[in-house]
């Protein structure tokens, strides 16, 4: 089996409070199982509850916490529940953090660990008990074995962010959070000092290019967990910030015929009211099954 469980659905900062009670107040943070397996996507501030459940649970079943980590990307609101992430205090417990290469001095390592030092934390990351590795890949396919699979796509966001794909057992999920559509970065206006029509047309196939590959990576997906932080009016005004309007995710999933679509990285402002009122909304018309992530809930593929 095949299966997601959200323990945090929130974009750019926690908000917890009496509107997010529904919904939740969390940053991102997923929790994937293949049979017995444990994957886990970003550690955001959603991965301390799961850590406690994981001790509640996986250490009383297994005598142990062994974990692979994805994370998409290191913006805060990706990793900073990691110093809360109570198995790494916990001896004999196995982790390995994949995330995607940076083209910056510091490795995916530096940077997770940094958060624990003393200038922000009180402790340092040489004093945890876990036994953890870190690696850094590009965009990819990988057998992890025992029928799982894996599959990476560099999304569109102001840092590099790989979106992940799980194969298994003829199951799959994709992930794509955090991303916007690829848009022609060149001028399109003839009156443009700047305007080059050859160089327009080049950027115009160039961002359907990249949408295709999107659209392909996601392809007949059983689930789709997609970033949808604002609505296509909103996003208006919001474009080159990294992330999706519901309308965009919605005819990705009809180009991809995934099955499920869950809207994801709600943004922080939006109340439980609001996001019921929206996924009524979408429900509508999207041809695939349409639903607002909402932590606690766990979908099978």
């Amino acid at each position: 089996m095949l299966s997601v469980k959200f323990w945090g659905v929130r974009g750019s900062i926690p908000c917890p409070g009496p509107d997010t009670v529904i919904y939740g107040g969390n940053t991102s943070c997923l929790e994937i199982r293949a049979d017995e397996r444990l994957l886990i996507i970003d550690l955001g501030t959603g991965v301390r509850p799961l850590g406690e459940w994981l001790i509640k649970n996986d250490l009383k079943k297994y005598g142990k916490i062994k974990a692979e980590i994805f994370v998409t990307h290191t913006h805060w609101d990706h990793i900073l529940g990691f110093p809360m992430f109570t198995p790494v205090y916990i001896p004999g417990t196995e982790l390995c953090i994949t995330g995607p290469v940076t083209f910056e001095n510091d490795t995916l390592k530096d940077i997770i660990e940094t958060q624990l030092s003393y200038r922000y934390w009180p402790v340092r990351a040489g004093e945890l008990a876990a036994s953890i590795e870190y690696k850094q890949i590009k965009e990819t396919t990988m057998d992890l074995g025992g029928g799982l699979s894996i599959s990476t796509k560099y999304l569109n966001h102001p840092v590099l962010c790989l979106g992940y794909r799980f194969d298994y057992k003829g199951k799959s999920i994709a992930i794509v959070i955090d991303h916007e559509p690829f848009h022609n970065l060149f001028t399109t206006n003839p009156d443009h000092a700047n305007f080059d029509a050859e160089t327009a047309r080049e950027g115009e196939i160039a961002a359907a290019e990249e949408n295709q590959k999107i659209i392909n990576f996601c392809k007949n997906a059983d689930i789709v967990i997609h970033d949808a932080q604002y609505t296509e009016e909103e996003y208006s005004g919001k474009q080159g910030w990294g992330h999706t309007s519901y309308e965009d995710a919605v005819r990705l999933s009809e180009s991809a015929s995934v099955k499920k679509i869950a809207f994801y990285h709600h943004e922080p402002s939006r109340t439980d009211s609001q996001l019921f009122e929206l996924e009524e909304k979408y429900k509508k018309d999207a041809s695939a099954e349409v639903m607002m992530a909402k932590e606690g809930v766990v979908l099978e593929a």
